[in-house]
């Protein structure tokens, strides 16, 4: 799959005729999905390129409303484990759309952070949250963490 983002050493294996990707940061092997491919690459990116520590974000992480069950593809927590960013992954043929901003919006509604990021993998949406002026603004390039720690 072509996608925007480095590579790195892909761990992968076949099991039961079904191909699966190793998620360093749930420390087992998932599915491998084209949304599956894009995610492990983002988040190699993030710790790798960009300073994110590996021990502050999470893949998959569930929420609850009511009996509605929510789930974030990535999130980074701050050094105090609150929410701070939201990551939502596409396949790579899948097109941004606003559907795919309403569904990040929606998490946020409950996660209330910082910046929220949307990638297919070949583009990558960033936006940071301005709470106080209840707007957000597009940012060039996805931050690097130490620009996110000086923001707090």
């Amino acid at each position: 799959m072509d996608i925007n983002l480095p590579s790195y050493d892909v761990r992968w294996r076949e099991r039961d005729g079904k191909r699966e990707i190793f998620d360093f940061l749930r420390r087992r092997y998932v599915a491998l999905t084209p949304e599956e491919w894009v995610r492990q690459h983002f988040v190699h990116f993030l710790v790798e390129h960009k300073g994110y520590p590996k021990g502050l974000l999470a893949n998959e992480l569930e929420l609850r409303v009511g009996e509605k069950r929510l789930r974030c593809d990535t999130v980074l927590y701050s050094a105090t484990l609150q929410p701070q960013m939201i990551v939502e992954y596409k396949a790579p043929d899948v097109a941004i759309t606003q559907r795919v901003f309403d569904q990040i919006t929606a998490y946020n509604i409950l996660l209330h952070v910082d910046y929220l990021i949307v990638s297919n993998g070949c583009q990558h949406f960033c936006c940071r949250m301005d709470y106080a002026r209840r707007s957000y603004e597009f940012m060039s390039d996805i931050p690097d963490y130490s620009t996110i720690n000086n923001n707090q």
